[in-house]
C-alpha cells in the first residue's frame, strides 16, 4: 500500500491517539529512573521498592487508558480492516524521527491485541518484524560519555572526575581511598599490561547510572586500541549515610551476573534505550537483546524480543515439544524444547489433592515475583496469551499430557496449537535431579547453595512454601535459584512455631496432631522429613544449615522484616568488596 495515497483522517487521528499514548507512557517511565535517584542519594529503601512495583503496573494501566481512548472517540471494536492497516502506516510515518521506535512498536501491539482477533496477529496489522531501524539514533544526554585520562590529569584523576559527574548529593566517606582501591584492583587484573599514556586511551561510561535495591551502578569500559575492558562499579551507602565504591567489577561474566533475570530489573533515565541495549551488548555479547531490555525495565520490548527470536528458532531448528524432565508438579504442566534454553509451564486445569490454591491465586504470586526482590535466587517469567505454537512440533506424549491435564489451556486451530496462558522461563538443571547424581563435593556445594538461596528469600520476605528439592534449580554458575511459586508467601504473613511437647507418651507416639495448626502456621522442625532423607544431604544441611530446622531462625528474620531492615544484598562475592570492614546502612 503506497501511504502517499491514503488519505484516512480516521486512521490518522487513531494513529496520532497512539502514539500520544505512548509518548505519556514513555514520559511517566523516565520519571521512575529519576525518581530512582532521588531516593537513591536519599536512601529511602522501602520507597525504592513501592517505586518498582508501580513502575511494572505502569505500562499496563497506560495501555489500557490508550485502549479506552480509542474506544471511545474511535468505536475502534468497528474500524475495517482497510482502515487498521492505514493506522499503522500513518504510525510508522510517526516513528521516523522518534527516539524510541522499537518500544512505540511494542505499546502499538499492546493496544491493537486487546481490540482486534488474535487471527490479525501479522504484520499487516502489527509490528510482527520492526519497521523503524534503532540504530544511530542521536540522544541528548547521550548514550555514554568520554573520558581521556591523557588529556584530563591521568586515570586517577580521571575516574575521580567520572564518579563527580554523576552530580549525587551525598557526600562520599573517603573517594580517594576508594579510588586506591580501585587503582590496585585493576593493576591486579591487568598484570601492568595496560598502557597508562596513550594519545587513544579512553574511558566511555553510561550516562545514567542504573539503580537497584541500595546501589546504583556504574557501567562502563575503557578502550586502549583493539584492547577493551569492561567495569561496573557499585556505590553503596555506609551506616553514617555516606557514599563509598564497593568494588569494582571487571570481568564480563561477573558483569552479566548483575544482569540476570533471577534478579530485580534495573531504573535508569534512558533517553534512547536502544542505545544503552547496543552498548551493554558490547560488553556482554552473548546475553540476548530480550534479556537486556527486561532488565533495563523494559519488560514488555524483552518479551516482543524474545517471541520473535524464538520463532526465528522455529524455523530453523525441527525438534518436537516433550514433557519436562524431573517429577511432574502437581500445579503446572511443564515441557521444553531441547535445542531451546528455556521451559514453557501452563497451570493445569486440575490441581494435585494436596493444593489447596486456584488459577487466580497461582497467576497472582507469578505476578508478585516480578515486583519483589529476586535477589538472585527466583527465576523471572516471560508471560504470554494466546500463543501460537505448530501441531506438528509437538510430541504425542505431550500432547495426551495437554489433553488431560490442561485441556481449556490450549486450542487446535488448523495447524497450530494455540496456549492460551503460558509462562516461559530459563532452562535449570532440577536440584533433585542434580543432586541425584552429584559426587560428595558438588553435593555439600549444591546444598549450601540450597540453604542459602532460603535465607536470601526469607530476608527478601519470601517464604517459599513448597521447598522440595525438585522446585529448585542450577544455573550453569552452579547457582541454586527457585522457581515453584504456587505457594510462596510473604514472611509477614506466616507464624513460625515450635512443636508444643506432647502431654505424655501415648500422645506422642499415636501419630495424632496434638495441637491446633491454623492455616499460615509453620513448623520449621518438620522441614527435616520431607528434606533429609538422603545420608549424604542430610550430612551437609546440618553441617551448613542446621538453624533453618528452627523457628528461632524464622521468627527473628520477620521480625527484621516487620521492623522495616532492607537487607543488603550484593550480585558478586563478599571476598572482591573493598569497604568490607565498614557496616553498611
Amino acid at each position: 500500500m503506497d501511504i502517499a495515497a491514503i488519505q484516512n483522517p480516521l486512521a490518522q487521528r487513531v494513529a496520532e491517539a497512539m502514539i500520544e499514548g505512548f509518548n505519556r507512557h514513555y514520559r511517566n517511565m523516565r520519571l521512575y529512573g529519576q525518581q530512582a535517584k532521588r531516593l537513591f542519594e536519599t536512601a529511602q529503601w522501602l520507597e525504592v521498592q513501592q517505586a518498582v512495583r508501580e513502575r511494572i503496573r505502569s505500562y499496563d494501566e497506560r495501555v489500557d487508558d490508550n485502549v479506552a481512548r480509542l474506544r471511545a472517540e474511535f468505536d475502534a471494536d468497528h474500524i475495517d480492516d482497510q482502515t487498521w492497516q492505514q493506522i499503522k502506516l500513518y504510525y510508522i510515518g510517526l516513528l521516523v524521527n522518534h527516539k524510541q521506535p522499537e518500544l512505540a512498536e511494542t505499546f502499538f501491539n499492546s493496544v491493537t491485541t486487546k481490540i482486534l482477533h488474535r487471527s490479525y496477529f501479522h504484520n499487516d496489522f502489527i509490528f510482527a518484524r520492526p519497521a523503524v531501524s534503532t540504530e544511530y539514533i542521536d540522544a541528548y544526554p547521550p548514550v555514554y560519555s568520554s573520558y581521556y585520562p591523557g588529556a584530563h590529569g591521568g586515570l586517577r584523576a580521571t575516574i575521580k572526575r567520572i564518579i563527580h559527574d554523576f552530580d549525587w548529593q551525598r557526600p562520599f566517606a573517603d573517594l580517594d581511598r576508594d579510588i586506591d582501591c580501585i587503582m590496585r584492583t585493576a593493576e591486579k587484573h591487568l598484570g601492568g599490561a595496560w598502557p597508562r599514556a596513550e594519545a587513544n586511551f579512553q574511558i566511555q561510561v553510561l550516562y545514567s547510572a542504573f539503580y537497584r535495591n541500595k546501589g546504583a551502578y556504574i557501567i562502563g569500559k575503557a578502550i586502549n586500541g583493539h584492547l577493551e575492558l569492561p567495569f561496573a562499579i557499585p556505590v553503596l551507602h555506609d551506616a553514617d549515610g555516606h557514599l563509598f565504591l564497593d568494588t569494582v567489577l571487571l570481568d564480563a561474566w561477573r558483569i552479566s551476573l548483575l544482569f540476570s533475570l533471577s534478579r530485580a530489573y534495573f531504573m535508569a533515565d534512558m533517553e534512547v534505550p536502544s542505545g544503552y541495549v547496543q552498548y551493554l551488548r558490547t560488553i556482554m555479547p552473548n546475553k540476548p537483546r530480550s534479556e537486556l531490555y527486561t532488565m533495563i525495565g523494559l519488560g514488555k520490548q524483552g518479551k516482543t524480543m524474545f517471541y520473535r527470536d524464538f520463532y526465528q528458532h522455529l524455523k530453523h531448528s525441527e525438534d518436537q515439544f516433550v514433557i519436562a524432565p524431573g517429577i511432574k508438579g502437581m500445579v503446572m504442566l511443564v515441557f521444553t524444547l531441547p535445542s531451546y534454553p528455556y521451559v514453557f509451564k501452563l497451570i493445569k486445569d486440575v490441581f494435585g489433592s494436596s493444593k489447596e490454591v486456584d488459577r487466580e491465586t497461582v497467576e497472582r504470586k507469578y505476578q508478585l515475583v516480578k515486583q519483589v526482590d529476586r535477589v538472585g535466587r527466583m527465576a523471572d517469567s516471560l508471560e504470554f496469551s494466546h500463543v501460537a505454537l505448530p501441531r506438528a512440533r509437538f510430541s504425542e506424549e505431550l500432547m495426551e499430557e495437554l489433553r488431560t491435564l490442561a485441556p481449556s489451556m490450549f486450542e487446535e486451530e488448523g495447524e497450530d496449537i494455540v496456549m492460551k496462558h503460558l509462562y516461559i522461563e530459563r532452562r535449570m538443571v532440577p536440584l533433585n535431579l542434580y543432586l541425584d547424581r552429584a559426587d560428595e563435593e558438588k553435593t555439600e556445594n549444591a546444598v549450601r547453595e540450597y540453604g542459602n538461596a532460603i535465607r536470601e528469600l526469607a530476608l527478601a520476605n519470601i517464604f517459599p512454601g513448597d521447598m522440595l528439592w525438585k522446585n529448585f534449580g542450577v544455573t550453569r554458575y552452579n547457582r541454586v535459584v527457585f522457581y515453584d511459586y504456587d505457594e510462596i508467601e510473604y514472611m509477614t504473613d506466616m507464624n513460625f512455631r515450635e512443636i508444643p511437647e506432647a502431654p505424655d507418651y501415648e500422645t506422642e507416639m499415636s501419630g495424632e496432631v496434638w495441637y491446633s495448626v491454623a492455616k499460615n502456621d509453620v513448623f520449621p522442625e518438620e522441614f527435616a522429613t520431607f528434606l533429609l532423607g538422603s545420608p549424604k544431604v542430610r550430612q551437609a544441611f546440618m553441617k551448613h544449615h542446621r538453624d533453618l530446622l528452627t523457628a528461632k531462625f524464622w521468627q527473628e528474620t520477620k521480625a527484621q522484616i516487620l521492623a522495616g531492615k532492607v537487607p543488603d544484598f550484593y550480585p558478586y562475592p563478599e571476598e572482591l568488596r573493598f569497604c568490607r570492614t565498614f557496616a553498611t546502612s
